[in-house]
């Protein structure tokens, strides 16, 4: 499991997806997955914002209650920024970008990366690392899990799945 975007990780998973895409980005790639939410995910999203307030945890959408690109940069914009929906841009390299944010109760990275296969193809992993600091990083990771396990693969599946 260890990892160098979080090496202390105490958690992590990955899913991927292939696609016929041969120069995507993994900042391209990122920046499609986050912003190609199902309608379904959104709502999820507004009740965790409002069952984790009253425990001082970020929000995990904006006040709509979309995972809006705050930097203004468009799916398939391919200019560089600083933030990719909610989520920090910590590292960029040729094959990966990580994203995440540290917070009282875990620190969390996603790292999109992409690996190129011959004919076209590219595998897209988006991998999810935390690192839980309490027992209420325990508690909300626990509780988040079965919709994470949802969510991720909903979100490659919207971004690349082929129609």
């Amino acid at each position: 499991m260890p990892h160098a975007s979080l090496p202390d990780a105490d958690w992590a998973d990955s899913f991927a997806i292939t696609t016929s895409d041969p120069g995507i980005s993994p900042e391209n790639a990122a920046r499609n997955i986050i912003l190609s939410q199902p309608g379904w995910i959104a709502p999820l999203m507004q009740l965790r914002n409002i069952v984790v307030r009253p425990f001082g945890l970020k929000p995990g959408v904006n006040e709509n209650g979309h995972e809006a690109d705050k930097a203004g940069a468009g799916a398939n914009d391919n200019s560089r920024t600083d933030q990719i929906g909610i989520f920090p841009v910590i590292t960029r390299a040729d094959t990966s970008i990580t994203l995440g944010m540290n917070d009282r109760h875990l620190d969390f990275r996603l790292v999109v990366e992409i690996e190129q296969f011959a004919g076209d193809q590219t595998v897209i992993r988006a991998i999810t690392l935390i690192k839980r600091h309490n027992l209420l990083g325990r508690a909300y990771l626990g509780t988040i899990m079965p919709f994470h396990r949802a969510i991720v693969p909903a979100m490659l599946n919207a971004a690349y799945a082929c129609p």
